[in-house]
């Protein structure tokens, strides 16, 4: 059978569900998953690479970008900009591999607007009580950081319940476990019939 073009896989959810230990699992379980790479007019720090960590571009060109419909998505935080390119995330799912991008509700708002056929996954903790016990056990943030952080996922999940565009929701109590249930999706998501119908006309 020929090669499956990738499909793009949106997750979102608050700081502290674990979202980037999840997506690690994920990504030792599978080949064909990757990271979108962001432009941003923001300056490279050391060690980071054009095109790897980022497509490092100026504001005209990031502006020019906006106007021709080049993002997916875009904002701005602390004065420089961030936008994901539609031409490298179409580029890798033509090669074969799903493109993941980790992103809040407002930002998948507007690749869901643009790629309504992207897989939309909301990942959340087991519960508030355990959220905040992770934010605690950082250790990194003041109380009043971390309250802040609980109001801002109250938000989070009332903007997500509101969006209507979230397909799935993992249960992060066990990150090996939701890395599972998130690869079980994108497998379930490959054997739809529309995906492969295609094999049903060959000769």
């Amino acid at each position: 059978m020929t090669e499956q073009r990738g499909r793009l896989v949106v997750i979102s959810g608050p700081s502290g569900a674990g979202k980037s230990t999840v997506i690690a699992r994920l990504m030792q379980r599978r080949q064909n998953l990757c990271f979108s790479v962001s432009a941003t007019t923001r300056d490279p720090r050391p060690g980071e690479v054009d095109g790897k960590d980022y497509f490092y571009v100026t504001r005209e060109a990031f502006d020019r970008m906006v106007e021709t419909d080049a993002l997916l998505e875009h904002a701005e935080y602390v004065g420089n900009c961030y936008g994901t390119p539609r031409d490298y995330v179409l580029q890798r799912m033509e090669e074969g591999m799903h493109v993941l991008l980790d992103i809040e509700v407002q930002g998948a708002k507007q690749v869901y607007a643009k790629m309504p056929d992207a897989i939309m996954i909301f990942l959340v903790p087991p519960s508030l009580r355990e959220l905040k016990n992770r934010l605690c056990g950082r250790g990194t943030d003041s109380e009043e950081k971390i309250r802040g952080r609980l109001e801002r996922a109250l938000a989070e999940y009332s903007e997500a319940q509101n969006a209507g565009f979230y397909q799935y929701i993992i249960i992060n109590d066990d990150p090996e476990v939701a890395a599972l249930e998130m690869d079980a999706i994108l497998t379930a998501e490959q054997c739809r019939f529309s995906e492969r119908k295609s094999i049903l006309s060959e000769v």
